[in-house]
């Protein structure tokens, strides 16, 4: 078992599924739709590779499950129990997406500025989750997940500052709720809060991470970069 999988398993104290195989990394599109740790729930808690973009179980055909993960990277947390691919999932299928880190854009002046995000004290934090099991075909049964969005709080919104949005954190003492089975929709509907502004750290990073062709999956991608068209210091805090 490599180190990353012990570390896994020793920050949300479940085990890794037999025979995964996963290495970490610093940089991934969502639209390459890869295999990524998820946390299931009790009874049998499990860290799992899911395939990040959820295909709804009632998806029909291949040709419509690559148009829906296309779109179902996030969820808003706002509309999570009215949306079809999402109503199911939220009530009996939450997981929990263990991260580092993770990346945004900032619009200023017209140019799209990367930034890094992470917490202050968490090495391994996680998002909220969703999950859901679609037969590509019989005996052939795909996993997938999506990340729950909320709106952001202060700095985030500094950061995002088109949308205002960030993805749902949840802090460590509220995992174990978000994964109850017994939890009721406004219970968890409790639980969807922007995480505290002054418990993350943020940084603007260089141009590698929308370099063509670079290798963007390397820990230069997090490196901290001043921009000239920025007005203001490039890290907050």
């Amino acid at each position: 078992m490599s180190q990353v999988a012990k570390n896994l398993e020793n920050r949300y104290n479940a085990p890794v599924a037999a025979a995964t195989v996963w290495n970490p990394v610093h940089h991934v599109s969502g639209f390459t739709f890869p295999l990524m740790p998820v946390v299931l729930a009790a009874p049998n808690p499990e860290i799992r590779l899911f395939r990040w973009g959820l295909i709804p179980s009632w998806t029909p055909s291949p040709e419509e499950a690559g148009k829906i993960r296309a779109m179902t990277l996030n969820a808003r947390s706002e509309s999570a129990f009215e949306k079809p691919s999402y109503r199911k999932s939220i009530l009996s299928r939450r997981c929990l997406v263990p991260a580092d880190g993770f990346y945004e854009w900032q619009e200023v002046n017209g140019k799209r500025i990367p930034w890094y995000i992470r917490l202050r004290n968490q090495e391994i934090f996680s998002f909220a989750g969703l999950w859901d099991s679609w037969e590509e075909s019989p005996g052939q049964t795909v996993f997938t997940y999506s990340i729950l969005t909320t709106d952001a709080n202060p700095r985030m919104a500094e950061i995002h500052n088109t949308k205002k949005r960030m993805p749902l954190i949840l802090p460590p003492g509220e995992e174990g709720r978000w994964m109850d089975p017994s939890l009721s929709a406004d219970e968890i509907r409790n639980i969807m809060s922007p995480y505290p502004a002054e418990e993350m750290e943020t940084w603007t990073i260089g141009k590698l991470i929308t370099t063509r062709g670079a290798n963007t999956n390397t820990i230069d991608v997090k490196k901290q970069f001043f921009w000239p068209e920025m007005n203001k210091p490039a890290t907050l805090f």
